[in-house]
């Protein structure tokens, strides 16, 4: 009997280790056809970019920590490369699809993406970052939910809606790219679009959302467009503002929601009104003439078609800038780990340096560029990660051609190069972006979420540290900031790799605002970064050159 026994335990102890083995994080697969098709989204035949066929493209559904895998095959006749917007990848920068941390996948052939939300819950999107490809489409949201033994601070909603929100050009893409090559501006947007669409408003729409009397939903509203902010808002209803590019947040309600360039926002709305049908509405903001568009409600066994009435978007931008400051970080919810939020006690730690950014533009050789701190930057041939990593940088770019604190001279000699700040692994920065200009502009920076602890009117200088909000400020990866005024982040860069700052104004980003943080594990230890995946596609100066071995190493 003692010899079954024993028998019994191996077997279970075996079982026990083969469960272990299997408790890696669960894997979802997907095959991305990427593919030119025709749509009308403003009732004019136009060339789009769809995925498997979708226009937008589909929405990931996924939950914290999930390794998700996607072959993108690319059988449009130009380089294509897609970014997880908001998704950290830590670690791990090989997967983030900007054009300075991979190649892109030329035409005909194919690359898949495998990555993380590692330690992420909330509301994102995906978009391209090649040429003006956003401008034709393959976006589509990307949602992170929390997992099972994470509570949320919210009952589980009916539902959960992606809401995609944009501004439309019916020129094609490749126009639009010549309007930029040639120095003009896109200039004002045709129309704007939701998930795709551009409601006729007179009822004769197809819902895009169907709701059950007294129930609650789980709305993410993200806005993918070029350039213009946009308000959103519903008719009759309220919005429950639950959550922020993956932070909980203090739970206000709102009448209408001024969502930016690059940002999402994760809302719960209650089918608590007369079932019928009523209108979403999307308008934009900071133009002199506001252009409009609906998406349609249905309550189920609804009667009724929605009020032609429409409410009333807001006017200016001190409004938005009010709201803004109505949104806190919520201190007590638990978000992908845990432990509660405002466990991590941002405002007590020491700001070790201080880099101030100024968005300018100017002309140069007659030709519209967009600048920060005087350097517009162009993307070299080899991806700047690439030129690190196989130690070539000197080859390709100099680290660190703009200072922390430009003068005015500085700013105003624009040149056009590649633009890479060396910062510190670990060091906890505060950066400030300057806008000296008359339009918002709406910045993201790739690999981080940060505390956007202040947005003013003004110039920057040290004293305006006392406004700063070191309780509750939002930890996000986007921040908007209004003419003539500027904004303060806060983060640790403890996230080893190429990420890129940019802005979310597409026309800006592709004439050269934007610029790029390399953080380098001193130790060159794979704790702080991965080696460059086997399956890495290889360009420019390192097309045919073996991989380095094991430059990183340790545990």
């Amino acid at each position: 009997m003692g010899g079954v026994k024993l028998l019994a335990v191996c077997l279970y102890l075996a079982a026990a280790a083969t469960v272990v083995v299997r408790a890696e994080d669960p894997y979802f697969h997907h095959v991305w056809n990427v593919t030119y098709g025709t749509a009308s989204p403003l009732g004019v035949p136009q060339q789009v970019i769809l995925i498997n066929g979708q226009f937008p493209g589909p929405n990931i559904n996924s939950t914290s920590n999930n390794n998700i895998i996607i072959n993108v095959f690319n059988n449009l006749d130009e380089p294509f490369l897609l970014t997880w917007n908001g998704i950290q990848h830590r670690k791990n920068c090989w997967q983030d699809g900007t054009q300075g941390t991979m190649c892109p996948i030329m035409p005909g052939t194919n690359y898949t993406y495998h990555f993380q939300p590692k330690d992420q819950i909330g509301s994102y999107f995906y978009y391209p970052t090649t040429g003006m490809h956003r401008a034709a489409g393959a976006f589509g949201g990307l949602r992170v939910n929390s997992r099972l033994l994470i509570p949320v601070p919210y009952a589980d909603p009916e539902d959960d809606y992606t809401v995609l929100i944009g501004d439309w050009y019916t020129k094609s893409h490749a126009q639009l790219k010549k309007f930029l090559d040639g120095g003009r501006t896109l200039g004002r947007p045709d129309g704007i679009l939701i998930n795709g669409k551009a409601g006729k408003g007179d009822g004769s729409d197809a819902p895009l959302f169907t709701l059950k009397p007294g129930k609650t939903y789980r709305v993410r509203i993200c806005n993918v467009g070029l350039k213009t902010s946009l308000n959103f808002r519903i008719q009759n209803h309220k919005m429950k503002l639950v959550e922020m590019e993956g932070s909980h947040v203090l739970q206000n309600d709102y009448d209408s929601l001024d969502v930016h360039v690059g940002q999402c926002f994760g809302t719960i709305v209650t089918a608590n009104q007369e079932p019928k049908d009523y209108y979403m509405v999307a308008s934009s903001r900071f133009l002199k003439k506001v252009i409009t568009t609906t998406g349609l409600l249905r309550y189920e066994g609804g009667k009724g078609p929605a009020s032609s009435t429409l409410p009333a978007g807001p006017v200016g931008w001190a409004w938005s800038l009010n709201q803004f400051r109505s949104f806190r970080w919520n201190l007590t919810a638990s978000a992908a780990r845990p432990n509660p939020q405002g466990s991590y006690h941002y405002g007590k730690i020491n700001i070790t340096r201080t880099i101030k950014l100024v968005n300018t533009q100017s002309k140069i050789d007659g030709k519209l560029r967009y600048a920060l701190n005087g350097v517009s930057h162009t993307e070299p041939e080899t991806p700047l990660k690439l030129a690190e990593y196989f130690g070539i940088a000197d080859k390709v770019f100099k680290y660190d051609i703009i200072t922390d604190n430009p003068t005015p001279e500085q700013i105003k000699n624009v040149k056009i190069e590649p633009n890479v700040l060396n910062i510190t692994h670990r060091t906890f920065i505060e950066v400030v972006f300057e806008n000296h200009e008359k339009s918002v502009q709406s910045w993201h920076l790739d690999g981080y979420s940060f505390f956007a602890v202040a947005v003013e009117p003004g110039t920057w200088t040290p004293e305006k540290r006392k406004n700063y909000n070191l309780l509750d400020a939002v930890s996000r990866h986007t921040v908007q900031v209004y003419p003539k005024c500027w904004a303060a982040i806060l983060l640790t860069f403890d996230n080893c790799g190429m990420w890129n700052i940019r802005s979310e104004n597409t026309e800006r980003r592709y004439l050269g605002q934007q610029l790029y943080v390399s953080v380098l594990s001193p130790e060159k230890s794979l704790r702080d970064e991965y080696n460059m995946p086997e399956t890495s596609l290889q360009c420019g100066l390192v097309k045919n050159t073996p991989k380095p071995v094991n430059p990183y190493a340790g545990a």
